[in-house]
């Protein structure tokens, strides 16, 4: 008789904390472990438009990543868009989710662990009685918490967080942090929340390679028209620079950053020439304008792209700014990145003991 499934949330006590890179290294981790993993998100983020069947984009990405069986993927219940919002909100839509999660979650085999993304904070989901701490009591889950480093302060969210999960908090990740505050998390941070019985299972360092943006997400938060070099979209951005000086101050501006995109005027081509002329992946040229053919032709030798937008600057900046904010981890390279981070900076093995998961004793 097969052993029934553990049930570990990775949650978060704000959105973009690092949930899915937690969750992909640590499903790594498991499967070197020989543990037999399961994955689900039971709130999903984007929909199919033709037949509105959910398609959540980070379970998909990971369950590919891990190879994972169709039998080892959890259902996602809903997703929370605006459409699902207004049908709850005007009482269209009574159906009983905790119920759908009880049958869909524990009346099914998922091995030895199923591993779930959480909603992006404590309270997202409430509306249908879908948070994170109503999720982990119905299928009686325990809850790895991931928290973004910014400063000693953010030790807070975690007591916050402690105090409403109770003993279902098993265990924090420390995200993001930058170099030079390791020293303070080390000697502070870690040894406060140890002293509290909030076991900290990995610091992980800020690593600009997962903050990176495709050619191609920028391309879609923009709604932009590519202009060349189209087979290029999956180049990576690092940063963002406005071309809106003087060529000459441009050249050095632009000199200084790498894997840059610039955003410049239609009608700037002096600044357009001098953007391809450095470490530039993308140049994104609002107002509309296109621009003359000799700037076309040299991106193209150089194999960057071009993308319009019918936007002022200030409002592409705006966007771009978000997208940055909002960084997937959709590409090979960043699943690399985060497998090694986390297999060095992760005790996966104080999990397994915090859980009770042994993976020598547990039956297939």
């Amino acid at each position: 008789m097969a052993k029934p499934a553990k049930y570990l949330f990775v949650g978060a006590a704000e959105p973009w904390s690092g949930k899915s890179t937690t969750v992909l290294g640590l499903s790594y981790q498991l499967q070197q472990k020989k543990v037999d993993i399961a994955f689900g998100k039971p709130l999903g983020t984007s929909l199919n438009g033709s037949n509105r069947k959910v398609i959540e984009e980070d379970a998909k990405f990971i369950s590919e990543s891990l190879k994972l069986e169709e039998n080892r993927l959890a259902p996602t219940l809903l997703s929370l868009d605006k459409f699902s919002l207004e049908k709850r909100l005007s009482g269209d839509d009574t159906k009983n989710y905790q119920k759908s999660l009880a049958e869909q979650y524990l009346q099914v085999s998922f091995g030895d662990l199923l591993l779930l993304e959480a909603p992006s904070d404590l309270e997202e989901g409430i509306l249908f009685d879908l948070s994170l701490p109503q999720m982990a009591e119905v299928i009686d889950a325990s809850i790895l918490l991931v928290v973004r480093y910014q400063s000693l302060s953010s030790l807070e969210k975690v007591l916050d967080a402690k105090q409403r999960l109770g003993k279902r908090l098993i265990g924090v990740v420390v995200n993001d942090v930058p170099s030079e505050d390791i020293g303070t998390v080390n000697n502070l941070f870690v040894p406060y929340l140890e002293k509290h019985s909030i076991p900290v299972l990995g610091t992980l360092p800020k690593t600009d390679l997962l903050r990176c943006i495709s050619v191609r997400d920028l391309v879609h938060e923009l709604q932009a028209e590519v202009l060349c070099c189209s087979n290029r979209l999956d180049l990576l951005v690092e940063t963002m620079a406005i071309g809106a000086m003087n060529v000459n101050s441009a050249v050095k501006y632009f000199r200084k950053r790498n894997n840059t995109a610039v955003v410049t005027g239609g009608d700037r081509v002096e600044i357009q020439q001098a953007a391809l002329e450095t470490s530039t992946q993308c140049l994104i040229l609002t107002g509309k304008l296109p621009p003359p053919a000799f700037i076309l032709n040299r991106a193209e030798e150089l194999e960057i792209p071009i993308i319009s937008v019918d936007l002022d600057t200030l409002t592409t900046v705006e966007i771009i700014d978000k997208t940055f904010s909002q960084a997937h981890i959709h590409e090979p390279i960043k699943a690399e990145c985060i497998r090694q981070m986390m297999s060095e900076h992760f005790d996966i093995d104080r999990l397994l003991s915090l859980i009770d998961l042994n993976p020598a004793t547990t039956l297939s």
